[in-house]
């Protein structure tokens, strides 16, 4: 197929800002907060990298598309929920990508102390035989 060649390949995407409707208080709800999304998709083949072809790679503005699809289509109550959707959302759409990580951000979380912001991270992975 490749000829031995290493073509895996880490896409980048960091600091995808959504504005969506998400959190436990029923004031979060209401109103769009801003949400952050640092993403990092594992393509264990990537002919681009040899063809300089988009269609052997992962399209950078539909991962973008699908992650904003998945941030606000419902809206949860917890980040890990958001998070694990996301990443669902990703490696359903793109069968290019064997893993995907997903960090999600919420600058303007409500605590009791002064934090820059909560986030999640969590990681999934493409099952063997295709399936999520």
């Amino acid at each position: 197929m490749n000829g031995g060649k290493d073509r895996s390949v880490e896409v980048v995407i960091e600091g995808l800002e959504v504005f969506a409707h998400h959190g436990l208080l029923p004031g979060e709800k209401e109103s769009r907060q801003v949400f952050r999304f640092d993403l990092r998709l594992i393509l264990a083949d990537c002919p681009a990298v040899d063809s300089d072809d988009i269609g052997g790679t992962v399209d950078y503005a539909k991962v973008a598309a699908c992650v904003t699809g998945a941030a606000t289509a419902h809206s949860f109550d917890l980040l890990e929920r958001l998070a694990s959707v996301t990443a669902e959302a990703v490696l359903a759409d793109f069968p290019r990508v064997e893993a995907v990580s997903v960090r999600v951000a919420k600058p303007a979380a409500p605590m009791p102390c002064r934090v820059s912001e909560v986030a999640v991270l969590l990681e999934r992975r493409r099952q063997r035989g295709g399936g999520l």
